[in-house]
């Protein structure tokens, strides 16, 4: 596996132009794009790097973090962390990089990994960006760009201090990241907990102890919506965005089941299933069976049993 030491080694590792510092370096993706190794091996470096991407195609993976996501993107390059890339000649954006001796000529890096805990090992997952964040990345990875490829001679605490607030501006949207996801996973908890109760009264809801009274129908997702103390379009759209089949379909399937155990398993006639399974009538659970699997329960019976 190919190890890059310093910046320029680097630089040259992957066809780009060599920096004008050794300890640090800001390019735009465009800039790179006509020479740069468009499929990278697994490779390390020994520095830190930051970088938005804009626009692009393919993937940049960093250590266990193999999920690149789509859109705009802010990911991460810590020392000896292993990287690899394929992409497309077409990403847009920045990146900066720094070596451990530029963070030890200022006093704004002393607490750098403790500052900044993303730029750990550990935590250095790739993340995507709104619009708005976007913008105001962009805007600092612009302001470094300036100074880094300007003519003043105090450009170095101008670098260092944009620097500070990019790093701050990432840790705003990196707390925002993990809030979403820590939102989204005690959600995707609440919507399991909610199908599982909702499968739970299903198979037991045609327990002769549990069949409903006459002016409800088990056959309905609002009966068990109303079990469940949910709106019944809250009800069917979770079932939906996690398994793909509505609610309506969960129930016809366990009826569906139920009915074939009723014609395998007992002498139980047509008409006496239909009421067991709580159908209003024989002719409409005749109906329902047939339109589900291509044959009247008297065929089925028939068939299953020759």
């Amino acid at each position: 596996m190919k190890h890059f030491q310093s910046i320029p080694e680097y630089c040259q590792g992957i066809h780009i132009k060599p920096p004008r510092y050794m300890y640090y370096d800001i390019r735009s993706f465009e800039e790179n794009m006509p020479t740069v190794v468009r499929k990278m091996e697994p490779f390390r470096h020994e520095f830190y790097a930051i970088a938005i991407k804009a626009g692009g195609t393919g993937v940049a993976k960093s250590g266990h973090f193999t999920h690149f996501p789509t859109g705009s993107v802010i990911f991460f390059n810590s020392p000896f962390q292993i990287l690899s890339w394929d992409i497309l000649p077409d990403w847009q954006g920045y990146y900066v990089m720094f070596t451990q001796e530029f963070i030890s000529r200022s006093a704004l890096f002393r607490n750098l990994l403790i500052d900044f805990p993303f730029l750990r090992m550990d935590q250095s997952v790739p993340f995507e960006i709104d619009e708005d964040d976007l913008e105001m990345v962009s805007m600092v990875f612009h302001k470094i760009y300036r100074e880094y490829y300007g003519d003043n001679e105090d450009k170095f605490p101008f670098i260092e201090a944009f620097t500070n607030l990019l790093l701050l501006y990432v840790k705003r949207c990196y707390a925002k990241h993990e809030a979403k996801d820590k939102a989204e996973k005690e959600l995707r908890t609440t919507d399991l907990k909610l199908i599982t109760h909702f499968q739970t009264l299903i198979e037991t809801g045609f327990f002769p102890a549990n069949l409903p009274t006459e002016d409800s129908n088990p056959h309905s997702p609002s009966f068990y919506a109303d079990r469940l103390h949910v709106h019944p379009n809250h009800l069917n759209a979770t079932i939906k965005k996690i398994t793909g089949k509505t609610a309506l379909q969960f129930i016809h399937h366990h009826v569906l089941q139920l009915a074939k155990s009723y014609l395998l398993q007992t002498d139980l006639s047509i008409k006496e299933i239909a009421y067991e399974l709580k159908f209003d009538s024989p002719n409409h659970f005749s109906t329902f069976f047939k339109k589900n699997t291509g044959q009247t329960p008297n065929q089925f019976k028939t068939s299953s049993t020759n």
